[in-house]
């Protein structure tokens, strides 16, 4: 049994981000300021956006481009409910109802027949989640959104890196159609806490740059500079969610290692695949198909509560004791007693979210995981599960 306690997450910040985070300090930028608009320009770059739209926070970023759309009072947006509370939260807190439909109990993801039945004359967008960081079925989602004249705001925040049939996530996929990201420390990058709204509608865009800044003018961030002006219009009512020159530091840092974080991912997916494979009451994550590129943010097999005899619960429990760390990604939002009310969905509303959420766990999974580390979780599971 392992002697130290390995976490199921654990963020890789070199120290190559010192002088970067020197420099902001130097030039007295703290807050929103030059090294934020170059991180913002990398991501874009990265996932060719023509904007990209720094955040504090994923949860920051999915509220900012709900109420970019002008969904509120009366609309309803469409999600799943296999996600973290952030993703319906952004909906409510515009006014909006969230409408909560199954899952494909495989992926994990949200199935494109759900949502069409679920569309109604207040239907104004779908939300999809990308879990764990594969791609969902974004050609069938596209064509009920343009359909029904349907927004699209992709919950990517386990999905940085990943592809969906050649195309980044993130990348243009044209008006009314955002994606969101997260930095937070179990991301694929951190910057300590962040996000990033990537699209290319110009008007969505305008709309969150005022609302990230109190709904300020666009420009106002800089109004201490040289070149800034002191003069602004407050346009509409909006909120404090800019992000800081020093988180942005740091992403700019992890960028640069995104890439080889998830190849490192890749890597010791492919061992828990193989290793684990033979482990009867444990199912594992499908097979990925070639025309998608996962981004691995967490591994979740699911425990056959049946064969195994345990429940996912002491299953977990019991790897804690031979201390190996595990995460729990999620119980299905409408088994929570707010989302319950909110939407009146209860147990047995949404049975492939159910069968889930009561099965699933997270295993260890970061870039800085040894190979050694990774020998310890298969064996702890073989102990457990034997």
């Amino acid at each position: 049994m392992r002697k130290d306690f390995l976490p199921f997450a654990k963020p890789s910040v070199s120290e190559d981000v010192l002088p970067e985070i020197a420099e902001s300090i130097k030039q007295g930028w703290l807050a929103m300021g030059p090294k934020t608009i170059e991180f913002e320009n990398v991501f874009k770059n990265y996932t060719g956006a023509t904007y990209a739209l720094s955040m504090n926070s994923a949860t920051a970023g999915l509220h900012a481009a709900v109420a970019s759309l002008g969904i509120g009072e009366g609309d309803e947006v469409i999600t799943t409910s296999m996600t973290f509370a952030a993703t319906v939260n952004a909906i409510i807190f515009t006014g909006a109802k969230p409408v909560l439909v199954d899952i494909d109990a495989k992926t994990r993801n949200i199935l494109p027949e759900n949502i069409e039945k679920a569309i109604t004359s207040k239907t104004k967008a779908i939300i999809p989640v990308h879990f764990a960081g594969l791609p969902c079925q974004m050609d069938e989602i596209e064509e009920i959104a343009k359909k029904h004249n349907l927004a699209i705001i992709e919950d990517a925040a386990h999905a940085l890196g990943a592809s969906y049939k050649g195309r980044k996530i993130g990348a243009n996929r044209g008006a009314k159609h955002l994606t969101v990201f997260s930095f937070h420390p179990t991301k694929n990058i951190t910057t300590g806490e962040g996000g990033m709204i990537c699209t290319e509608d110009e008007e969505c865009a305008e709309n969150i740059l005022m609302f990230r800044q109190n709904g300020m003018s666009k420009g106002a961030w800089n109004r201490y500079s040289a070149k800034g002006s002191a003069s602004y219009d407050i346009l509409h009512p909006g909120l404090k969610y800019t992000t800081t020159d020093l988180s942005s530091a740091i992403g700019i840092s992890q960028m640069r290692q995104l890439d080889s974080f998830n190849e490192r991912r890749k890597q010791l997916v492919a061992f828990y695949m193989k290793e684990l494979a033979d482990v009867s009451s444990l199912i594992l994550p499908p097979v990925v198909p070639n025309d998608l590129v996962h981004s691995w943010h967490i591994f979740t097999p699911l425990v056959d509560i049946e064969k195994a005899g345990i429940s996912r619960d002491e299953f977990m429990a019991k790897l804690k004791e031979r201390n190996i760390g595990t995460g729990y990604h999620y119980q299905a939002l409408h088994l929570f007693s707010c989302y319950g009310q909110l939407t009146g969905l209860s147990k047995g509303s949404l049975p492939n979210a159910e069968y889930v959420s009561e099965r699933i766990v997270s295993l260890p999974l970061f870039p800085a995981m040894t190979d050694e580390d990774a020998k310890d979780v298969v064996q702890a599971i073989k102990e457990v599960l034997k």
